[in-house]
């Protein structure tokens, strides 16, 4: 099967990543359906649409948009999937909805989007612990380069958990400078990523 301007792609493992393994036993985490911090992000793809020109392949690993395998309650309160359901764990989405992809081991960002892995905090009057606005590229679509330490734009940052570290996805145009290495600028990832 396949769609004109759509890819269709599973889910890899299940709709939700929200148990983790405890001593041999599952503990699920969170039972919520509406909650985006538990939906499954990571899909293979099955099937190119036709009448797109793209640079992804059939068994390319992907993360895609939170609401693509996620579920929700209708205005009556009944279960729903959402509109890119197709059938039997297969979804439609559209390459905007894709923002990076896997092949041959090595992440690479779509062309608009880039990956940034915040740092610690090392000021001692702030609560936070991670620098606000601040991160390093780790995968990008080629308008940085890999280890920059890079600022960006407030409110345009979304939080990301791929091989059990937290990125931001930020829009590449939403990166507003490139900072000179300081040394004392250090990788945070919270221990429940």
């Amino acid at each position: 099967m396949k769609a004109p301007f759509d890819f269709i792609i599973e889910p890899l493992g299940g709709r939700y990543n929200n148990s983790i393994d405890v001593d041999g036993k599952s503990l699920i985490l969170n039972t919520e359906v509406f909650n985006h911090q538990y939906v499954n992000r990571e899909a293979r793809i099955l099937s190119l649409p036709t009448m797109l020109k793209t640079d992804l392949k059939v068994g390319d690993i992907v993360v895609v948009h939170h609401n693509i395998f996620r579920r929700f309650h209708d205005v009556r309160g009944i279960e729903r999937n959402s509109r890119s359901y197709f059938k039997e764990d297969k979804y439609f989405v559209t390459e905007d909805q894709i923002f990076l992809y896997k092949r041959s081991d090595k992440w690479q960002a779509l062309n608009g989007y880039v990956f940034v892995k915040p740092i610690k905090n090392i000021d001692i009057f702030s609560e936070s612990k991670e620098r606000p606005h601040i991160g390093i590229v780790k995968h990008t679509d080629g308008s940085q380069d890999i280890g920059e330490l890079v600022g960006f734009l407030p409110y345009n940052e979304f939080e990301f958990i791929i091989d059990g570290e937290r990125f931001y996805r930020v829009l590449s145009k939403d990166i507003t400078i490139k900072y000179e290495y300081q040394g004392d600028e250090e990788e945070y990832n919270p221990s429940w990523a």
